[in-house]
């Protein structure tokens, strides 16, 4: 969630959509099918709302690494792949994708396929696309996905000018077929290709890409309409659309919400059909308020605090100090009171659900434990200052929380800790991408691809885009090196375990509590799920007559 779908940063509890598929373990009550409420007749051209905030960037497939924005654009473009209710990947756009040795892919499109302007989607909309997103002077916030292709460092130098404008490692074939070379071989490289950042664009999109992104023009399910800033942002069906997830309703409408309170009241009075998430004030009563049509729900996500290690007071900081100030946090009370038992205590970095996932990898230094907290933080030098803050959203639904976990942490310390809370999303993300967080920020994260290096290698690498803390440990990366190295996908999957094992020792954060979808939706609309990334899958929901 890259951060991640998406991956992607969550906005507030819930967010990011990576597959029209219903992924992800029910341990609610509310998503029993037999339970559900009764399916009504249904009007295939009826159009239902959304709650959303407004997207940091414009709706450019390579610019997005929010969940606000995520969900539009999942929604305009598919992908070549996404994955099963097992995280097994499927085609969609692509007809196969092919490797013998993990390092050279072959892909093969489904003929036929047309972008929303009635042009045709082929090898080149793809190659050409990747190559401009990984463009530096493009700025594309996505940019660095594209590095493990071969001779992405010629396009996007760490130093100096580029060298190249296309990447060497891509190569059209014919009209449906291209070649994709990478500068190592990764085993799980097929399983990013699901995530939004390799869409296709069409050829309309290079005339004005600043333009492009505000009528976004793609090759999913859903059109562009209109964007109304900060109010809504309006979709519809797209018949011509030869993807297996076709919408079962005539469009959607994102309404903007700047807080989940309000758009809680909304929901109640029928003025928006579908929540991503109930606001803390909300959660003891929506169950009632709701009935069956209460969504509970766990998807892969998870809530961390980070540092800011690129400020004066955690650069040069002894990890022991953050393994203090994490062992300060009762994580049971506050998930259990705050959070009305809607989350669960995190005890690793990375989601339950995703391939990789193992429990209680970071032992002592996720449970509470003041005594101990005091002495690491004692022996660690200390807090600079003695004093953090958190900073945060306001729309997200993440004060109370984050005035919980400060007060747990000065209870147990006699550090001060206060909330810095930004207007809203765009407002908290273009402060972490400005180096501006003055001492933690909120850093939930939702999957982009089902495999655990997507919360390590995507968050805590020295050179990945979601890494906004400025966190660099050369052992880190080298292990990250030696887990994408490996030859098979189960290997390099266990290799990424000991990675998680390792990182305990330096927090690059401090994981809090794994995400749930609580959530609801109206009675003018049916078939409503919500996939592994959190996000309700839109294409499914039916708008009753």
């Amino acid at each position: 969630m890259r951060g991640a779908t998406s991956a992607k940063w969550v906005a507030g509890a819930a967010i990011i959509a990576l597959a029209a598929t219903a992924c992800g373990s029910d341990d609610g009550d509310s998503n029993d099918s037999s339970k559900k409420p009764a399916a009504g007749a249904v009007n295939a051209k009826g159009i239902f709302s959304v709650e959303v905030g407004e997207p940091q960037n414009p709706l450019q497939p390579a610019n997005t690494m929010e969940s606000n924005g995520s969900i539009v654009v999942k929604s305009l473009f598919s992908q070549l792949v996404d994955y099963d209710a097992k995280g097994q990947i499927k085609m969609v756009n692509a007809q196969s994708v092919e490797t013998k040795d993990s390092k050279t892919y072959t892909v093969k499109l489904k003929p036929g396929w047309k972008f929303h302007d009635g042009t045709t989607v082929t090898a080149e909309s793809y190659v050409k696309a990747w190559n401009w997103a990984a463009q530096p002077a493009n700025k594309q916030t996505n940019s660095a996905w594209f590095s493990d292709i071969k001779g992405y460092d010629d396009v996007a130098p760490a130093k100096g000018k580029p060298k190249a404008e296309e990447m060497s490692g891509l190569k059209v074939v014919d009209d449906n077929t291209f070649t994709i070379e990478l500068s190592k071989s990764l085993p799980y490289f097929e399983y990013k290709l699901g995530y939004e950042v390799f869409s296709p664009l069409p050829e309309s999109f290079y005339k004005d890409p600043k333009a492009a992104g505000e009528k976004p023009i793609g090759n999913g399910p859903y059109k562009f309409a209109s964007w109304d800033h900060k109010k809504q942002i309006k979709v519809t069906k797209f018949d011509g659309y030869q993807g297996p997830d076709k919408a079962q309703n005539g469009g959607v409408i994102f309404k903007n919400y700047s807080s989940l309170d309000t758009a809680y009241e909304d929901l109640k009075s029928g003025n928006v059909d579908v929540l991503r998430q109930i606001g803390p004030k909300d959660l003891p009563v929506y169950k009632t308020d709701l009935g069956d049509r209460a969504v509970d729900k766990a998807y892969s996500a998870i809530q961390t605090i980070v540092p800011a290690f690129y400020g004066k007071q955690f650069k040069d900081v002894d990890p022991k100090v953050i393994q203090g100030l994490s062992m300060a946090i009762d994580r049971d009370t506050i998930t259990k009171t705050v959070l009305q038992g809607t989350r669960e205590p995190a005890t690793g970095f990375v989601a339950k659900g995703v391939n990789g996932y193992q429990p209680n990898v970071a032992g002592d230094v996720t449970k509470y434990d003041p005594a101990k907290a005091k002495q690491l933080i004692k022996d660690g030098g200390g807090v600079p200052g003695n004093k953090i803050s958190i900073q945060y959203n306001a729309d997200g639904g993440h004060k109370e929380w984050v005035e919980a976990v400060c007060g747990s942490i000065t209870k147990a310390t006699g550090i001060k800790c206060v909330g810095d809370s930004k207007a809203d999303f765009q407002a908290d993300l273009n402060a972490r991408d400005a180096k501006q967080v003055k001492s933690f920020y909120r850093s939930g994260w939702v999957l982009d691809y089902p495999m655990n290096a997507n919360f390590i290698r995507d968050l805590y690498g020295t050179k990945s885009d979601g890494n906004q803390s400025g966190f660099s440990n050369k052992e880190v990366d080298a292990l990250i090196a030696k887990a994408d190295a490996a030859k098979t996908l189960e290997d390099s999957v266990k290799e990424y375990q000991e990675v998680e094992k390792k990182l305990v020792e330096f927090m690059p954060g401090i994981p809090l509590w794994y995400y749930k979808v609580n959530a609801g939706y109206s009675p003018k609309v049916q078939n409503v799920d919500y996939s592994q990334t959190g996000d309700p899958i839109l294409t499914q929901i039916q708008v009753k007559k």
